[in-house]
């Protein structure tokens, strides 16, 4: 076996015994059993809450389990197929063999990275708030192209995406919007994207075609479900109602009912502006739990929860990524220094080599100055 592919075979087993370690291999198997026999108790769905726990946490053991075993046979047969192929002398089995164990390596990344998903929200829905930062129309723009990169990320990844607020931009694009971001892991994998995200460019709004910088704002916040509680006082909260209205296209709001929650305290405002009243202050409700969590998350959590620790202006010094469009391209994170020249593909939802390095430095536990001061 060539050098090059004993390497790779190093790197799978290394994250193989990542994730036996995160399953605590041993008793994986049993603990499976368990929750087996008890999903089986006919008293279980007398207390509906316990009972989706667990379920859900069944479900993902033996997902887990099931990915786990999958790599290890997958790679037994390649190691035996390649070494068949040498044995023979036939080229191409081996060459094909080498493809697959590459692709072997990067599923079994994805998984290792998947497994260290194991914060107290990580598995929750999440929302997603994107907000042009100051810069007018340009910024605007660029806020309505980050939520289409967001978009086509989330459903790439076969995430259900329901959008709860939009504000439309005075001549193009949208000052804000709010999603939800529906999926296992969908807040462990978007709560790395959280800060100011800023675009240099040629303007397409500039008859001069002058080079633009603009910033817009990404925050994400775990969907509260009913295993977390988050009381909100009544006199903590101001409700307003209003008629909202867009700029037209596919979001136009043409309701009278939206709501607005402002949280007194915290200076915390939520809207809702796509159904029925009712369901709108269900909806804002919901949200403004999701952010006083993502609050108490940030203050537990304030040491590796980089992208938290300047959550200033839309502006200058508090970026964490840039893209460039104009003179060349380039895209790179400014926490972990993973960059790519393939700018549109970036654009277009391939986010997955960011997300999965800075959850790594997340959960490694470096904050942002540590990590540049490495670089």
């Amino acid at each position: 076996m060539r050098a090059e592919t004993e390497h790779v075979v190093a790197e799978i087993e290394k994250s193989l015994a990542l994730l036996r370690q995160r399953l605590d291999w041993e008793t994986a198997g049993h603990r499976l059993e368990e929750l087996n026999a008890m999903s089986e108790d006919p008293e279980l769905w007398n207390d509906p809450a316990r009972a989706q726990k667990l379920m859900r946490d069944r479900q993902l053991l033996s997902d887990a389990i099931d990915a786990y075993g999958t790599l290890d046979r997958e790679l037994s047969d390649l190691r035996e197929l390649i070494e068949l192929g040498e044995a023979e002398g036939d080229a191409e089995v081996v060459a094909e063999a080498e493809a697959s164990l590459r692709g072997l390596r990067d599923q079994a990344a994805q998984k290792e990275i998947e497994a260290l998903l194991d914060g107290e929200a990580d598995g929750n829905d999440t929302f997603l708030e994107i907000n042009a930062g100051a810069g007018g129309t340009e910024s605007c723009d660029w806020a309505a192209m980050l939520a289409r990169m967001y978009v086509r990320w989330a459903e790439s990844h076969g995430y259900k995406v329901e959008m709860i607020a939009e504000s439309a931009g005075e001549e193009a694009g949208i000052r804000s919007v709010t999603y939800q971001v529906k999926g296992q892991n969908a807040y462990g994998w978007l709560k790395t994207e959280s800060g100011v995200h800023r675009l240099v460019r040629i303007s397409p709004f500039d008859s001069a075609a002058r080079r633009h910088t603009s910033f817009s704002s990404v925050w994400v916040y775990p969907v509260v479900d009913d295993n977390i509680e988050i009381e909100v006082a009544t006199n903590d909260i101001r409700v307003d109602t209003y008629r909202s209205s867009g700029a037209g296209g596919q979001h136009v709001n043409t309701t009278d009912s939206a709501v607005r929650i402002t949280h007194i305290p915290t200076g915390i405002v939520v809207t809702s502006s796509e159904k029925s009243q009712h369901q709108n202050r269900a909806n804002a409700m919901a949200a403004l739990k999701s952010r006083l969590y993502q609050l108490e998350l940030d203050k537990r959590n304030a040491a590796i929860n980089a992208q938290h620790e300047a959550k200033g202006d839309a502006g200058w010094g508090n970026q964490i990524r840039s893209y460039v469009l104009q003179p060349y391209q380039m895209v790179k994170d400014l926490r972990t220094n993973v960059e790519t020249s393939d700018s549109q593909g970036v654009l277009d939802g391939e986010l997955d080599r960011f997300m999965a390095a800075a959850l790594a430095q997340q959960v490694a536990g470096k904050s942002r100055a540590e990590a540049q001061a490495e670089a």
